[in-house]
């Protein structure tokens, strides 16, 4: 596409109070880590530990995690080119910033992996549950990428909402809650516990954007838009809650003494506190939506 001009050269510039800017400035200054530079040494000592039931527990969601990032590493593309061809600058400087640290979430996992349990690939796979291959090697890639031919307001809504409400704001963060609640009260692998608090930070900052974009596309579109975003959320929600029992029931007595209704409480509490955020936004300005998402970054 031909261009006439450029917004920081015509005299508009960056808009440094936007949103979108203020999550690159927290990006920028949060974001900025080296999976390489997490010592995995004790983690090691610490698998070698573990009995078989434990262990195959453990794999599972490392399994989960790891097919979890690298999809939506590869997915989030066309929502990046949709904005950029929309000419919203300042959120595509944001986006950069978000495939990056999906891409090093990839990184850090397939290091553990391979450091860690001695396998990098072969395998792993077995481990994932079929709702959660229903939800990403299917609903996310169809979701992000219809994008590519129809970038309507609704398919955009229903993109963020696979993508930021479920899957990141739901399903990444009941696993990282359950895992870092493991391994701290177990003082077990004190590099996975740094590894996934430094997941969680990245995290807060995409599911941040996340319910910006919805509010500014319902702002923008209205009923539609809103009307998509229910449905969506809805229709996933089963999937959520199977892909956590159908890991559950393969255990007569849960790994780590952790009780299974800790996951379907938690996935379940933050599909509401994702709703209900939905919710409270269509009647708030964007910039009263953004105060309140940095404020929880």
């Amino acid at each position: 596409m031909k261009r006439t001009s450029y917004q920081t050269t015509n005299g508009t510039g960056l808009d440094r109070s936007s949103f979108p800017m203020k999550l690159w400035e927290k990006a920028k200054k949060y974001g900025i880590w080296n999976p390489n530079d997490i010592d995995f040494s004790k983690d090691k000592a610490d698998w070698d530990k573990f009995n078989d039931r434990d262990k195959d527990a453990f794999l599972s969601t490392l399994a989960q995690f790891q097919a979890g990032e690298e999809a939506v590493t590869l997915d989030l593309l066309p929502l990046i080119m949709v904005i950029a061809q929309e000419g919203r600058l300042e959120e595509e400087m944001f986006l950069t910033s978000f495939l990056w640290e999906e891409a090093k979430h990839v990184d850090g996992f397939n290091r553990f992996l391979k450091e860690v349990i001695g396998i990098s690939s072969e395998g792993i796979e077995d481990h994932i549950p079929p709702s959660y291959k229903t939800i990403f090697y299917e609903i996310l890639p169809e979701a992000l990428g219809i994008l590519t031919t129809d970038p309507s307001p609704v398919n955009m809504a229903i993109a963020s909402v696979t993508y930021n409400m479920i899957i990141e704001g739901t399903m990444a963060e009941t696993g990282y809650y359950v895992l870092h609640k493991i391994l701290k009260e177990n003082n077990f692998m004190p590099g996975m516990l740094e590894f996934t608090a430094k997941l969680k930070q990245d995290e807060s900052r995409h599911v941040a954007y996340g319910l910006y974009l919805l509010s500014r596309l319902v702002a923008e579109n209205g009923d539609e838009v809103w009307e998509a975003i229910q449905m969506q959320m809805n229709k996933l929600l089963p999937l959520v809650m199977s892909s956590i029992e159908e890991v559950n029931e393969k255990y007569d007595e849960h790994p780590f003494g952790v009780d299974p209704a800790i996951f379907m409480e938690y996935a379940m509490g933050q599909f509401q506190k994702r709703m209900a955020r939905l919710e409270k936004s269509r009647n708030q300005s964007l910039k009263e939506v953004g105060d309140l998402a940095l404020s929880e970054v």
